[in-house]
């Protein structure tokens, strides 16, 4: 079922690559300069981490049947907080534990609301995704916070062979999807996502689990948040992250995670993740005009979503099934 969702979503992604490399036949080029690894491919990647790391928390949030708008605002408020901290003579690693506790804080914020509360999801961090810039806003004073932290940049723009962001994001994607395959946790969210008053009947702790999600999908938007200031060196709290979550849900609805709650794909969300952050790539790479760059995206977007829905699968079965016979019957009657 879910390598036949991720079919389309693959083939979107070969066609951008290929429509990239027919634009710019240097596009797949990689080069090694100085023991770092560069290259379009490398820049898509490096530049769609805070997407896929948001992404990947995003997807367990859905997958309890929730969905977190606040992300956005939880990664403007990290960097707002670690560039004011360390513009402030403070050092760059007690501002990463600083701005991380804070939006940990932010995602137990949006759990009370939704497990405790029962507040709807979508109202419950729609309070924070609005509220939250606006506090980011406030600490910076509305300005844009310069930083120069030679250990702070490495979250953003380092090197170890590879961007040190594609490395964070793998490697929490790998860690979620070991704990949550490998262990029973990933059968309780679904539980939780399919049914939670039957979870809770059959012993699955509903609450502490949808609670648990919103505090890791906060705590990937504290990180996504570092990495975006960090790669410019600077906290602005208008545009850090802003449209990051309506990106996030696009790759984990890609990726064919449900928004109906209970089944997930981690593997479909990093794809998911890999299509909108090659699309954007790939409206430079084209020169779209810009005033029609969102329109651009939105129609890839929506063709993506149709082909992998439901009724379009059974139409194209059926048609092959159709196919097939006709096709045999031909070739009996030729022979």
């Amino acid at each position: 079922m879910t390598r036949s969702r991720l079919l389309w979503p693959l083939v979107a992604l070969a066609a951008l690559i290929v429509l990239n490399i027919a634009v710019e036949p240097s596009f797949v080029e990689l080069r090694i300069q100085d023991g770092h690894l560069f290259g379009s491919i490398v820049d898509i990647l490096r530049n769609g981490a805070p997407t896929l790391l948001i992404a990947v928390g995003m997807t367990l949030v859905i997958a309890t049947r929730g969905i977190d708008l606040s992300v956005g605002a939880v990664a403007a408020i990290a960097g707002a907080i670690a560039c004011t901290y360390i513009s402030g003579g403070g050092d760059a690693v007690t501002a990463i534990l600083l701005a991380l506790s804070v939006c940990v804080l932010l995602g137990l914020w949006n759990g009370f609301l939704v497990s405790v509360l029962g507040i709807q999801p979508i109202i419950a961090t729609l309070v924070l995704m609005t509220a939250g810039r606006g506090g980011a806003m406030l600490l910076t004073e509305g300005q844009i916070i310069t930083v120069r932290d030679p250990l702070y940049r490495q979250i953003g723009s380092g090197f170890l062979v590879l961007p040190i962001a594609i490395l964070i994001s793998l490697a929490v994607l790998t860690a979620v999807a070991l704990i949550t395959r490998r262990t029973a946790l990933g059968m309780l969210i679904e539980a939780v996502g399919i049914n939670p008053k039957a979870g809770e009947l059959a012993g699955v702790r509903s609450r502490t689990i949808i609670w648990t999600v919103y505090v890791f999908a906060g705590l990937c938007a504290g990180v996504a948040g570092l990495m975006i200031s960090s790669n410019v060196n600077a906290a602005d709290a208008n545009s850090a992250g802003l449209w990051i979550e309506m990106d996030a849900i696009l790759a984990v609805v890609i990726g064919g995670t449900s928004l109906a709650g209970g089944r997930y794909s981690l593997a479909g969300t990093m794809v998911g993740a890999l299509v909108i952050q090659t699309l954007t790539t790939t409206v430079y790479t084209i020169g779209v005009p810009t005033n029609v760059t969102l329109v651009f995206k939105a129609v890839v977007v929506i063709v993506v979503c149709l082909l992998q829905s439901p009724r379009t699968t059974k139409m194209l079965r059926a048609r092959r099934t159709t196919t097939t016979p006709t096709s045999r019957s031909q070739e009996v009657a030729a022979g």
